[in-house]
């Protein structure tokens, strides 16, 4: 594993995740991001913990199916994502939605 700083950590995490499903799963303190298909869980996890300065306790990992696209007469795959849902401990919290947020 290589060392990560912040610059790598950036290009790492893709983005969070919020939908209905995932906003749900806030008040069990648990946060969805779609990171690089290539990582692995103790890499997600040094990752999330330099960004946001947070204890992650659990990690659970899916790798999302391939999807098609079209336009016109071509054909393409769209970008393949991993799915982490992260459970932290009781004392930190994700603010997602605030004007100082890291990840835009």
């Amino acid at each position: 594993m290589a060392k990560i700083n912040f610059s790598t950590s950036l290009d790492l995490i893709k983005q969070p995740l919020t939908t209905l499903k995932t906003s749900q799963l806030f008040e069990k303190n648990q946060y969805t991001f779609l990171v690089d298909p290539k990582l692995d869980k103790p890499t997600i996890k040094k990752a999330i913990e330099f960004l946001f300065s947070v204890k992650i306790i659990k990690i659970n990992t899916c790798n999302l199916p391939k999807k098609t696209r079209r336009v016109g007469q071509l054909r393409g795959i769209r970008p393949r994502y991993k799915k982490v849902v992260v459970k932290l401990a009781k004392e930190n919290t994700i603010d997602f939605f605030s004007s100082d947020s890291i990840i835009v």
